[in-house]
């Protein structure tokens, strides 16, 4: 995700960025290094080094910062970043799942009802098209019992 543009807001003291179309407040309290009303934000710009998927600061003392958007999205806790993690998680499980079992591949594509190219694909952890359905299935077909627990966040 590219973030589009960002501005440092003292008066909230968190920095406000536009990613794609949402619009995300990301508090200074959770940038490195921290800026204070002793060390305000100089500048700050959106990093064309890092392909606009970060953005850089720099503080009246010149320490410097850089939050990567992954950062933001962590901490607003965005619907769409929290499946992409959750896909991301269940591949990675489901890799070392197959690597464990004693069934081959040809065997888990069979019981899947699926083609070679797209058990290829589910197992692509860059691949963030399939459903977390396709998974579970997966996991299924490799004797997985896999359970969702929701509990209270901690501090």
């Amino acid at each position: 995700m590219k973030i589009r543009r960002v501005t440092a807001n003292s008066r909230k003291r968190a920095f406000d960025l536009t990613v794609g179309r949402t619009r995300y407040t990301f508090p200074y309290a959770k940038a490195a290094p921290l800026p204070t009303p002793s060390d305000p934000v100089r500048t700050v710009v959106v990093d064309d080094e890092l392909s606009r998927e970060a953005f850089s600061y720099v503080l009246v003392s010149g320490r410097r910062g850089t939050v990567h958007v992954e950062q933001v999205l962590e901490y607003s806790q965005d619907p769409a970043w929290l499946r992409e993690q959750m896909l991301y998680d269940l591949t990675l499980e489901a890799q070392r799942r197959l690597a464990a079992s004693r069934l081959a591949k040809r065997e888990v594509i069979r019981r899947l009802g699926t083609s070679a190219s797209q058990f290829y694909r589910l197992l692509d952890q860059t691949n963030y098209r399939k459903s977390i359905d396709q998974l579970l299935v997966l996991l299924h077909v490799l004797d997985c019992d896999v359970r969702v627990v929701v509990r209270k966040k901690t501090a």
